[in-house]
């Protein structure tokens, strides 16, 4: 496994655009995100469709095309430094083949933002681009929204990475070590579902799987591990990276299932390391070179996550 291109910092004045990849968006949330990146000094700009909502799918943010051509658009724009995510829920498997790969590759490179549904989205910049991208709080989403740990860390991402070389969560070791690879994941059940679809990632061998989930009932996260463990999509994993679990079962039940499935990889391992659908969610950059210690819980990055 690569590092990837990393693009440009962000800098006072950057036209950042808001798309909507996935779910509907609430307006009110919507522009309460846009008044926090116009306090950053950026100039956000909300894309066409951000508020439309499917006619017969009310989980849906307005028609695939839609959604495709809002993103696309974004990217290939040359006033666009930056293309945040509104918010996640799903949707965006059903247009990631809409994209035209060769136009957004013409493009150049930008920051690209967002978690949980866009894990999809993280995969295919990676494999189709060969793009660094940003696993962080959505420009519509609560946290992001009310959060100040989120919205600081995020900030201090864009325009100041330099400031946030080393990660630091709070979190505790499930397999302790040190392991050195390139950063990657997002949702579990996302990876998982990626199995098989064109263009997906042969293997995690080489990376720093950062892995998190939402509303799973313990047997489902086996399933999707298992399902990861099954394809050897897991071997030749350098280290484990575990996030939130945010209304899965209690976390009792879960950890015991992590340790189960993942202490067999012979891999540091840490859980709870403040990323993904929690409070106060920290940005991960993914396609970077970085050092898991599991005994500090610190993920240390060899270079800022942005030029």
């Amino acid at each position: 496994m690569k590092e990837l291109t990393r693009p440009e910092r962000l800098a006072p004045g950057a036209r950042v655009a808001v798309v909507a990849t996935s779910g509907p968006v609430p307006e009110e949330r919507l522009q309460a995100g846009l008044d926090v990146l116009r306090g950053w000094d950026l100039d956000p700009v909300a894309a066409p469709h951000v508020l439309d909502r499917h006619a017969e799918f009310g989980y849906l943010a307005g028609t695939d095309a839609d959604r495709a051509a809002d993103l696309q658009n974004a990217w290939c724009d040359p006033s666009v430094d930056a293309v945040l995510c509104a918010r996640g829920g799903y949707g965006a498997q059903r247009m990631i083949d809409l994209l035209d790969w060769e136009a957004m590759r013409a493009a150049g490179p930008k920051v690209f933002a967002g978690f949980s549904d866009t894990t999809v989205l993280h995969e295919a910049f990676a494999t189709r681009l060969g793009l660094a991208t940003l696993y962080g709080p959505m420009a519509a989403g609560i946290d992001f929204i009310k959060n100040a740990r989120a919205q600081d860390h995020l900030r201090a991402t864009l325009l100041a990475p330099e400031t946030v070389r080393t990660i630091a969560s709070g979190g505790t070791a499930l397999v302790p070590g040190r392991a050195r690879g390139i950063t990657l994941g997002g949702c579990l059940a996302l990876l998982a579902a990626e199995r098989g679809a064109p263009h997906a990632r042969p293997s995690a061998a080489g990376g720093l799987l950062c892995l998190e989930d939402v509303g799973e009932r313990t047997y489902r996260l086996d399933r999707y591990l298992t399902q990861l463990l099954r394809a050897g999509w897991l071997e030749g994993v350098r280290g484990v990276l575990l996030g939130s679990w945010e209304d899965c079962s209690d976390h009792a039940g879960i950890r015991p299932l992590l340790a189960d499935r993942l202490g067999g990889l012979g891999v540091p391992v840490v859980e709870e390391f403040g990323f993904g659908h929690c409070a106060g969610a920290l940005t991960i950059p993914f396609g970077v070179a970085a050092e898991l210690d599991a005994d500090t819980v610190t993920l240390t990055l060899d270079e800022p996550a942005l030029r």
